[in-house]
């Protein structure tokens, strides 16, 4: 039986483990003990960090493995990258998971590929920076999830931006950009030698100013085909600006009200919030966790005949409101439900970030009018 190692155990990490089960193969699974709520599932459980990449290598070595993988997360796809390389296994290389995994060098990619990018600077807590022109975005140079990012509209608000990007932060260092404009989307992609395919396009609804906290996705994104083809150009040769070769990817962008595209930023793997692993396939029909596992294993991925007129969103639950829209639609519509989540109870915590959002509920419709109504909006 062949043998795959998979990082990461949380709930976002579940349909990873379960594909690779389901499709033969035998699961090792690393990750701290603490919310590893794949632990279950996996034939073999580690009690290791992700983070603890020299330490999980010594155990792979015993494993010996036929590939190695994670989904949304960047944190563990960098031991991914680190594993593979040293095991002679497929992925990406070294700089290609730094030019992903961090905003700064991200942009710099960006720009020596002659892809547009905003004003953009790295700064340390107490480094005195001089912005062009506001308003800004200030967010950690490295992480995900919605962590400490703020639109900052004016220099006295620049300074706490700052300093809780800088907090979040591995390196302790934080990206200042121009701000972007416009509505805000997401590319699914697979990729394996080099070669892109676009699996979906995400229309993201989120807070808003100042913290962009995502609280609703809607697949397919009704865009026009010119639209879709302009942003497939510009993510594809971003794909290629960071030199990604293997896997998933996602990337965000925004589309500004002349139609342009402006990228975010693009990770190197899947998308966090059942992005890739439920709305890809629920929309289109495509394996796409089957696809990633697929690819760690060294083989091409499998495309199934696109699936037409079907639409998949997840709504997030963000108060006790959205949880009341939920045993709503339970009553009215318990057909079009495909899964709901709920982690606590409204209200007993501040959302700070994605990792804080209460809950969330799935639907698949062959109504764009439905789908969107669900996550709050009929524009």
């Amino acid at each position: 039986m062949k043998k795959i190692v998979i990082i990461g155990a949380n709930d976002f990490q579940r349909p990873l483990i379960r594909k690779a089960k389901d499709m033969g193969y035998q699961t090792h699974v690393f990750a701290w003990r603490e919310g590893a709520t794949g632990a279950s599932d996996a034939d073999y459980f580690y009690e290791i960090s992700i983070t603890e990449k020299e330490k999980i290598l010594e155990i792979c070595k015993q494993i010996q493995p036929d590939g190695v993988a994670t989904i949304g997360s960047d944190l563990a796809n960098i031991t991914v990258q680190y594993l593979a390389e040293r095991l002679g296994l497929p992925g990406n290389s070294e700089e290609c998971i730094k030019n992903s995994t961090n905003k700064y060098a991200m942009r710099k990619a960006f720009l020596l590929a002659g892809i547009p990018v905003p004003f953009f600077t790295i700064v340390e807590e107490e480094d005195k920076v001089q912005i062009p022109e506001y308003p800004v975005i200030v967010k950690p140079t490295d992480r995900s999830g919605s962590r400490a990012i703020t639109k900052v509209n004016n220099s006295r608000e620049l300074k706490a931006a700052i300093t809780a990007a800088v907090s979040q932060s591995f390196e302790k260092k934080a990206i200042v950009e121009g701000y972007l404009s416009g509505d805000e989307y997401s590319m699914e992609t697979i990729s394996f030698a080099g070669q892109h395919h676009c699996l979906a396009i995400t229309k993201k609804y989120t807070t808003g100013t100042p913290h962009f906290i995502e609280t609703g996705h809607l697949q397919p994104a009704p865009l026009h085909t010119e639209t879709e083809e302009k942003a497939k150009k510009m993510i594809f040769a971003a794909l290629d600006a960071l030199q990604v070769k293997n896997g998933a990817g996602h990337s965000e962008f925004r589309i500004d009200e002349k139609g342009d595209i402006h990228i975010i930023e693009i990770g190197s793997r899947m998308g966090g919030d059942c992005i890739g692993s439920h709305l890809v396939p629920l929309s289109t029909g495509q394996d796409f966790v089957g696809m990633v596992v697929d690819i760690a294993l060294g083989n091409a991925p499998k495309f199934a005949r696109k699936q037409e007129g079907m639409y998949a969103a997840i709504r997030f639950i963000m108060d006790e409101k959205d949880l009341q829209a939920y045993y709503q639609l339970k009553e009215t519509c318990p057909e079009i439900i495909r899964e709901f989540v709920l982690d606590s109870q409204p209200g007993s915590h501040p959302i700070t970030d994605s990792g804080s959002r209460y809950g969330y509920y799935i639907v698949q419709t062959d109504s764009l009018e439905q789908a969107r109504k669900i996550l709050g909006s009929v524009s």
